[in-house]
């Protein structure tokens, strides 16, 4: 049931972009088209799936025994570099086309601070090493889930008249804003509702 309320509450009630606003760089940027979405969602779960296993076995196996904790974010930040590095490699060898519409934001990925920001809080909440996974995995769906529904939403108005003052990136902040409002509905009552 831990895991339930790990996926929920990192979908829905803490999402990293809508509740947290962490990740606002993609967000606005891949957002453009649902294929670029879906692809960047796709990077940022697995980056955050692998880095929450990663950065919980070097702080635990590593840095708490030789008292090195004051490297935690230091630690974190090169073991996401690395794997934003694996995953531009593999995205660019197996889907040039997908490479070529997430540009500069695939790099970019090692300084989303979504991504730093979920491996801080597996250590903070104590999550045990599957724990920390699902949480990383449930962080990047939700991430995926907003980004999808942004690209939605601009793909819809660019078939329908905006006011030049709010065409492109005005309009996607106020949708953002709008998506976000929506998200306060989840809450923790909710979770304990849904859970008992």
């Amino acid at each position: 049931m831990a895991y339930v309320a790990i996926f929920i509450t990192y979908i829905f009630i803490n999402n990293f972009i809508l509740t947290q606003f962490l990740g606002l760089c993609p967000f606005i940027g891949v957002s453009k088209n649902s294929e670029s979405a879906i692809g960047m969602g796709m990077a940022v779960t697995f980056v955050m799936g692998i880095a929450s296993i990663i950065t919980w076995l070097v702080y635990n196996l590593l840095l708490l025994p030789l008292d090195l904790a004051y490297l935690q974010t230091l630690s974190f930040i090169l073991v996401i570099a690395a794997l934003v590095q694996f995953v531009e490699m593999i995205i660019q060898k197996n889907s040039p086309a997908l490479y070529q519409a997430l540009g500069i934001f695939l790099p970019l990925i090692t300084t989303n601070c979504a991504v730093l920001g979920i491996a801080i809080m597996n250590i903070t909440e104590g999550y045990n090493l599957m724990e920390s996974f699902s949480a990383g995995i449930a962080a990047g769906i939700g991430f995926t889930l907003a980004l999808v529904l942004m690209s939605n939403i601009r793909e819809r108005m660019d078939l329908h008249p905006v006011r030049k003052a709010f065409k492109g990136v005005p309009i996607a902040f106020i949708s953002g804003g709008l998506m976000a409002l929506a998200f306060m509905a989840f809450d923790k009552a909710l979770l304990t509702n849904l859970l008992g």
